[in-house]
């Protein structure tokens, strides 16, 4: 699963940039990012060609859900997108990028549990590949929301978790937002566990694990300093 992320500014005008979308939604960097939040994404731009970057809710709501509480959705199994309801129509026509520069994860240890910081190696930003909603009230409010995919570990994660979110490289973004590609099948070769060696893994301090902390001392390693390396 993936329920932590890290986007900082700069690196999110940098994946602006790269995917050419249209005026940037409002942001400052954010390094503990949780479901429910509401977080910046790239889509194509319902009923255009054009792309757009919106800030959607983290926590898919479909649109046929009979409220927003209890239905939402902050990660979806890669395996079964095609087959879910709640994702299919999504996977076919409703795809985003959420720009990331890092996300987190627990190892369990004991009783307690040891947050990990996983980042690209080169750490550049990266995308997070997403599926996106509408949703509206019974009072003709619209919610628009989002959920991040999540696929099988590489070596790197194994040992931390049972599951990792699908890290998009630039040269992927193409494809997954591309409108005509509407197959799973197609979608599939996206989707598959990213490689090991091109990631690290550092534990850091348990701050992390509240969310009132937002701010750059969630990265601060953890002492004595723990890393994961497959050099």
């Amino acid at each position: 699963m993936c329920c932590r992320f890290l986007l900082l500014q700069q690196q999110y005008r940098e994946v602006l940039d790269q995917l050419g979308s249209g005026a940037a939604a409002e942001f400052l960097s954010r390094y503990n990012i949780a479901p429910g939040s509401l977080i910046p994404a790239v889509r194509v731009k319902p009923k255009s060609a054009r792309r757009e970057s919106a800030l959607l809710r983290w926590g898919l709501v479909p649109s046929w859900a009979r409220s927003d509480e209890g239905a939402r959705h902050a990660n979806a199994r890669s395996e079964t997108l095609a087959s879910k309801p709640t994702f299919r129509d999504a996977l076919r026509t409703r795809r985003c990028v959420i720009p990331a520069s890092g996300f987190y994860e627990w190892e369990k240890v004991g009783r307690d549990k040891q947050p990990w910081l996983f980042r690209r190696r080169d750490e550049r930003p990266f995308g997070l590949a997403g599926l996106w909603e509408s949703w509206t009230s019974p009072d003709g409010t619209t919610l628009e929301s989002c959920t991040v995919i999540t696929t099988e570990p590489n070596e790197l994660m194994r040992p931390i978790h049972h599951r990792m979110p699908v890290m998009l490289s630039p040269d992927q973004f193409e494809p997954w937002l591309d409108p005509r590609v509407t197959e799973a099948e197609q979608l599939a070769p996206l989707l598959r566990t990213p490689p090991a060696g091109a990631m690290t893994a550092v534990a850091v301090g348990s701050r992390v694990g509240n969310i009132r902390f937002d701010d750059p001392a969630c990265l601060t390693p953890a002492a004595p300093q723990l890393s994961l390396d497959l050099l």
